[in-house]
């Protein structure tokens, strides 16, 4: 009887964790996982501002695969994906006339951009979101970095990531190679 007794009582305090999971409803496309975007939207845009003064924005890189990394320097998850970003993605599709990949950092000026580049060693553009502006146009107020948004050549979003999963991000890296065959 004690042992059932036991059972129930760790249902009790079990459950509600498991009816606040499902409710959550998280999918392998990253909806619902602080997203205020989901798969086949038109990416939102915003004008891009590069180190050197450049300014471009997203909807004007339409006609290439692009990736936006959602990073901050005080994340440490982003700093253990952002080497795999740099080999595994970067360094493969650098010199393709057809693909984009800018880190967007979280509340971060120029300074702290080059805090994160100096400890992950990373070399492909990340540009600033001083006020988060960006970020929010992708994810809800209160919602953790370490994103990444897969657009297509049209500007439709066709893959969402949140946090450091190999599994995740090996298929974002499918994805990628795949869209950038077409």
């Amino acid at each position: 009887m004690k042992k059932v007794l036991k059972y129930y009582m760790a249902l009790i305090l079990i459950l509600p964790a498991f009816i606040t999971s499902a409710q959550s409803g998280d999918d392998d496309d990253g909806d619902s996982r602080g997203y205020i975007v989901k798969t086949g939207d038109m990416a939102p845009d915003f004008e891009i501002q590069y180190k050197d003064g450049t300014r471009t924005n997203l909807s004007s890189l339409r006609g290439k695969v692009v990736m936006l990394q959602f990073t901050a320097s005080w994340c440490s998850v982003c700093m253990r994906e952002m080497p795999h970003i740099e080999s595994d993605i970067w360094r493969k599709h650098k010199n393709r006339s057809d693909f984009a990949l800018i880190g967007v950092a979280y509340g971060e000026d120029y300074d702290k951009i080059q805090t994160l580049v100096s400890k992950t060693k990373v070399t492909y553009p990340i540009v600033p979101d001083k006020s988060g502006e960006y970020f929010h146009r992708y994810a809800e107020k209160g919602a953790g970095v370490t994103r990444n948004v897969i657009v297509d050549r049209t500007g439709r979003i066709i893959f969402l990531t949140r946090l450091f999963n190999q599994k995740e991000f090996n298929a974002m890296k499918k994805v990628i190679n795949n869209e950038l065959k077409k």
